[in-house]
């Protein structure tokens, strides 16, 4: 018996790789727009590395120090130590400035890929009868990167990243009743406080990272267990082994996770990787040495979030100021209604999408969204809705710089843009998809219930 064997049968009889072999033998689905998912667990996993050599050099404190750096016109003076160690990472740190920006971009394509990803499972249908689960779990996932980017922003402690900051604290303080005590665990306290930095670098390097990686093992886990859903086969399939039937969704047919699929990860991975590394290389990012340390006393002329969270913004710019109302002594203010009450009922509406668009049989195969008039009507209506309000976060620079008018004249028209368009949008999509020949909504479901072991590949 040769060492090797040896070997594998001492690690065998302590990990039982029988069954490793098994769920290496597991197909996956080739299908290019299934990647999205890797893409954004792979900018997860560039943001903890690229973090770790960030946090070495990062300083979560707001006490003054003397800079003495590569910035000039900062020499000698007494700075926020936070701020002042992001200007040595980004400027005398050995590549600093490129893990900085990779850091900063990995965090964007994070997001997006989370976005497209969800808009993928969306459109086809993904989410149905059984997978409900992993739906809620993708949404919360969605919810907790927007928040490790809002938490990860406010550190540099810069001016214009502590007066963006602090819209979330006003936010955060506008909820009745427990509103200044989420204020103090969140952000310490007034902002800015000395503990505000420390809070939200807690939150951000440890609380959030950990919430995701939970999230994303827990995500994996149910796709394990229940399968990639697989796109409806237009005939039988000859495998190595066997004929899988067009209608047979007992298995999928596609390529074994090792070494195929292994290699496909790897490739995915390998161009994440070099993307972002050509965008951190060639576009720069946020430019502290610009706006100088945080000052109480002033404020940026121009002032607004990421793309990703101005949707959020622009709910607060439309809402009116006559929103705000007492009820029983308890004041509800309409930065509490459009910061935290719209959003969440949109979180909400996405998290409980399965259970109104349900199905009673499993159904493991995806769907033609050309196919679902009404289900692919909400969903256009719902990406004009988020774009609208996004436009209307920027209601300041569409006033002044395009139109050469004032946001009160713009404002009415983005209410009622946000208002009419994602019904007009979404009822126009119905109507043609419904003409084309699609399918009303139906609780019916011709596919048979998959047993969740079973797997080919066509390798």
């Amino acid at each position: 018996m040769s060492r090797a064997k040896q070997l594998y049968d001492w690690a065998d009889t302590r990990l039982d790789l029988d069954d490793a072999r098994t769920f290496l033998g597991k197909a996956f689905p080739a299908e290019d727009s299934f990647l999205l998912g890797e893409v954004a667990l792979f900018c997860f996993v560039l943001l903890v590395l690229s973090g770790i050599f960030l946090g070495m050099f990062f300083e979560p404190s707001t006490s003054a120090v003397e800079y003495d750096g590569s910035v000039q016109k900062f020499q000698g003076e007494e700075m926020p130590e936070a701020f002042v160690s992001v200007l040595h990472i980004t400027y005398d740190v050995p590549f600093g400035m490129f893990i900085r920006r990779l850091h900063h971009w990995a965090a964007h394509l994070f997001v997006a890929s989370i976005g497209l990803h969800m808009l993928r499972v969306f459109f086809t249908g993904a989410y149905r009868n059984p997978r409900e689960p992993n739906w809620i779990v993708g949404t919360g996932l969605a919810a907790l990167a927007m928040g490790a980017a809002y938490t990860g922003y406010a550190l540099p402690f810069d001016e214009f990243a502590a007066t963006a900051t602090s819209i979330g604290y006003n936010l955060t303080i506008s909820v009745p009743l427990v509103g200044d005590f989420l204020g103090q665990v969140v952000f310490g306290g007034q902002f800015p406080s000395s503990a505000t930095i420390p809070r939200l670098y807690f939150l951000h390097v440890l609380v959030i990272p950990a919430l995701i990686a939970g999230g994303l093992a827990l995500h994996m886990a149910i796709l394990i267990r229940q399968k990639h859903t697989e796109a409806p086969r237009d005939e039988d399939v000859r495998t190595a082994d066997r004929t899988v039937e067009e209608d047979d969704d007992s298995v999928i047919v596609g390529l074994p996770a090792f070494p195929n699929q292994a290699a496909v990860s790897a490739v995915v991975f390998f161009l994440t990787a070099a993307t972002l590394s050509a965008l951190a290389g060639f576009l720069p990012v946020h430019n502290i040495a610009h706006y100088g340390p945080n000052d109480p006393a002033s404020t940026p002329a121009l002032i607004m979030p990421d793309w990703f969270l101005m949707w959020v913004y622009g709910f607060l710019k439309l809402l009116p100021t006559w929103a705000s109302f007492t009820v029983a002594g308890v004041h509800v203010s309409g930065e509490f209604l459009g910061g935290i009450v719209a959003p969440g009922l949109v979180f909400l509406a996405i998290a409980a999408w399965p259970f109104i668009d349900r199905t009673p049989e499993p159904t493991h195969f995806t769907a033609d969204p050309l196919d679902r008039p009404w289900q692919t009507g909400v969903g256009v209506a719902a990406v004009a809705f988020v774009m609208i309000a996004s436009i209307a976060g920027m209601n300041n620079i569409l006033a002044d710089k395009v139109l050469g008018t004032t946001t009160g004249v713009v404002n009415p028209v983005l209410t009622a843009a946000l208002l009419l368009v994602p019904p007009l949008f979404g009822g126009i999509t119905y109507l043609l998809l419904r003409d084309d020949g699609g399918t009303a909504p139906s609780d019916e479901n011709p596919d048979g219930v998959a047993d969740p072991e079973g797997g080919a590949s066509d390798d």
